[in-house]
């Protein structure tokens, strides 16, 4: 059921976005240059990783010594509008309709983190990545690390059609007034650094 209503919504969403897709898309390619898809592995279901879709709001730009540079100082003007609409995630829903993610479930970050989780926090892979979840409806950036793993091992304990509509419907209004896209003094979510004892 979870998995037919999502290829069926992503489906029709990729369609009815049709316009805005071609229209962001030109406008990363005049902004940004090619190319207008930034790919990057995450972990999906049991840990198993694929290639996640998002439109580029960044230059690639390197320091000096040839490592890049943070995030704060490459993301565009533009890159911040489209962050703050969330229209650098429609490319996802390729992703759900794939199965690689679902359109609710704990948002998938960097293969990077997965040795730094404690055993309840691995538990968020035991569904698939959701294009939004039950954190992002509760404080998106704005939640510390272990309140964020808390409310996704909650949705996997707890998930179900209805659960999934209300994340949805919630999540609209998130995104209509904006709320909860950066935290004070990072452009995304602070980096992970494991659980400190």
């Amino acid at each position: 059921m979870k998995r037919l209503f999502d290829i069926v919504v992503a489906s029709l969403l990729l369609i009815l976005l049709s316009p805005l897709i071609i229209g962001t898309a030109v406008l990363v390619i005049v902004l940004l240059g090619r190319p207008v898809i930034f790919t990057q592995q995450r972990p999906g279901l049991a840990e198993t990783p694929f290639k996640l879709f998002k439109f580029r709001t960044m230059h690639n730009e390197f320091s000096p010594s040839g490592s890049l540079l943070p995030d704060e100082a490459r993301i565009t003007r533009s890159g911040k509008l489209l962050r703050s609409m969330s229209l650098d995630e429609i490319p996802t829903l390729l992703n759900v309709i794939k199965g690689d993610m679902s359109l609710v479930g704990p948002r998938p970050l960097l293969m990077d983190y997965l040795p730094l989780y404690s055993d309840e926090q691995r538990r968020r892979h035991e569904v698939r990545p959701g294009l939004t979840g039950w954190a992002q409806v509760n404080g998106r950036n704005l939640l510390s690390w272990p309140e964020r793993f808390k409310f996704d091992v909650w949705y996997v304990d707890h998930q179900s059609f209805w659960l999934d509509l209300r994340i949805l419907l919630l999540t609209v209004v998130k995104v209509i007034r904006r709320e909860g896209i950066t935290q004070e003094t990072h452009v995304t979510m602070e980096p992970f650094k494991g659980n400190q004892s």
